[in-house]
């Protein structure tokens, strides 16, 4: 394993530790020297967003719902895979796409280095990469997706 796959892993699977709760210590991580911190407010209320359910994402298996923010800056997407539901092996196109697991267990494939996912950790996926997340446990795999577009 070179050092640069090996910081890259280091970089796609970061363990949040802070006295904030989770969501605010995720939108600190991403939006820092960004055009929220640019004195642009942004509040975006998820219960006014249609909640979406998916079979079969990326020809993943099961269920998955969702209720998805898209701007041409952000995409932000509350998500909940359905226990025996995947999304399946997808190339991040558009920006980093970041998962932070709130509750369940799954696991993440990320160009072919295998993560274990629970509470408290975040799945990191380069611009470029492709990876797979799969529900492994007996309840919903719950996770804040954002993803950074560049």
């Amino acid at each position: 394993m070179t050092l640069k796959s090996t910081a890259m892993r280091r970089f796609r699977m970061i363990l949040i530790d802070s006295e904030y709760s989770p969501c605010i210590q995720c939108a600190i991580l991403v939006l820092n020297k960004s055009k929220f911190m640019e004195g642009v407010i942004l509040q975006i209320d998820f219960t006014k967003i249609e909640s979406m359910t998916f079979p079969g994402m990326n020809n993943g298996t099961g269920m998955m719902s969702a209720r998805m923010y898209n701007d041409e800056s952000y995409r932000i997407i509350p998500t909940a895979i359905h226990p025996g539901g995947s999304i399946g092996t997808h190339k991040q196109e558009s920006g980093d796409d970041m998962n932070y697991i709130i509750s369940g267990t799954g696991k993440a494939i990320c160009d072919g280095a295998e993560e274990d996912l629970k509470p408290g950790v975040m799945h990191i996926c380069p611009k470029g990469s492709e990876h797979s997340i799969i529900n492994t446990g007996e309840e919903d795999l719950v996770m804040l997706t954002i993803v950074v577009k560049k």
